[in-house]
């Protein structure tokens, strides 16, 4: 199978999505792969797989490498003399900005490039943090209270502490801190203003549960991962975040029962239909109080949570197969011929 593996972006997750696809190399070692890094300032490069090392980026070497220009149904390369065109499903790997929020679903639907990864709507509910939680309602899932704050334009906070501060629009723990007393607060929103104009402001649950739970559509019939019950303190900060993306080995089980599984597997589901197709995506639950509650969606998750699946080749590979297809629109002029008609032109 043919895939490119298309990373990098101009957002603060840049080198977390080049960790995860040097990690897709391994892990997707049996197809016929093809890298497409886009710099920050969005030239697209083919990077070879004997290059696909963190070194390679950070020395700024891609920048030799061959520049890729887009036409319809594909990527491409020219020369002086002839072009060549890369064929195949592009893997949409850029985290955060461009890649969650809509900016390359839209460029890729543009050029009809068949691509795994999160349409544009799909993106603007789970990019934003406070549209995660306008869906969740629409869609009666439950979700931690919250509230919005804005810069310079701060409301009065009406939860109580301790709370956990966090950018709207940005993944990985980036600009997030737990705020225990008011006299936190104005550095822990200074930090998150850095990153984003929005920000959440949620309760920090005592003895909440955690749990991962990956999953994709294809075939019509939904495919979960094994439910995952992460490693934590008080909450995955970046650094653990960003060595986690580097994850190739699949993991244990969470040890829940049955009933609870479901539940998970109910919520991904009511999430997951008619918004995410094309895409293999992460929900993470809390438990609190034996209520189940969506904390977030990652719609591009790090590495594509290929640890979370027993046979990860074989889920890409149905998923390919199980793209949505854009309808075509068929212009025939009819109305514009009526006009000239009538005015005898």
């Amino acid at each position: 199978m043919n895939l490119s593996i298309l990373f990098g972006g101009a957002s603060f997750e840049h080198e977390i999505s080049i960790v995860s696809a040097i990690t897709l190399k391994e892990k997707l070692s049996t197809f016929n792969l093809t890298f497409i890094f886009c710099d920050t300032d969005h030239t697209f490069y083919l990077i070879e797989a004997s290059k696909m090392k963190a070194k390679t980026f950070s020395s700024g070497a891609h920048k030799k490498m061959p520049v890729l220009h887009l036409e319809k149904g594909c990527f491409f390369q020219k020369s002086m003399f002839s072009k060549t065109q890369i064929d195949g499903t592009v893997l949409n790997l850029i985290h955060g900005a461009d890649g969650e929020d809509g900016t390359v679903a839209a460029l890729l639907d543009f050029y009809t490039i068949p691509f795994i990864g999160p349409r544009v709507d799909a993106c603007t509910f789970s990019y934003d943090k406070r549209y995660t939680k306008y869906l969740c309602e629409a869609l009666d899932v439950k979700t931690v209270e919250y509230q919005v704050l804005r810069k310079n334009e701060l409301n009065n906070l009406h939860i109580a502490y301790p709370i956990i501060v966090k950018p709207a629009r940005l993944g990985s723990s980036i600009g997030v801190s737990i705020v225990k007393e008011e006299s936190e607060l104005d550095y822990a929103l200074d930090v998150a203003f850095e990153f984003d104009e929005t920000v959440i402001v949620e309760p920090f649950l005592e003895g909440v549960k955690e749990y991962n739970l990956a999953g994709y559509c294809a075939k019509d019939a939904m495919h979960f991962s094994i439910v995952e019950e992460p490693n934590k303190e008080e909450f995955l900060d970046f650094e653990k975040k960003y060595m986690d993306f580097s994850r190739s080995e699949q993991v244990l089980g969470a040890v829940i029962s049955e009933e609870l599984t479901a539940k998970l597997q109910h919520n991904f589901k009511k999430v997951y239909d008619r918004m995410f197709e094309g895409a293999l995506i992460r929900c993470d639950f809390f438990v609190h109080n034996d209520q189940v509650l969506l904390n977030e969606i990652n719609p591009i998750p790090g590495s594509m949570a290929n640890y979370l699946f027993e046979d990860f080749a074989k889920a890409i590979e149905e998923l390919s197969q199980s793209l949505p297809h854009k309808q075509k629109v068929k212009v025939n002029y009819e109305y514009i011929h009526s006009i000239s008609k009538a005015k005898g032109k």
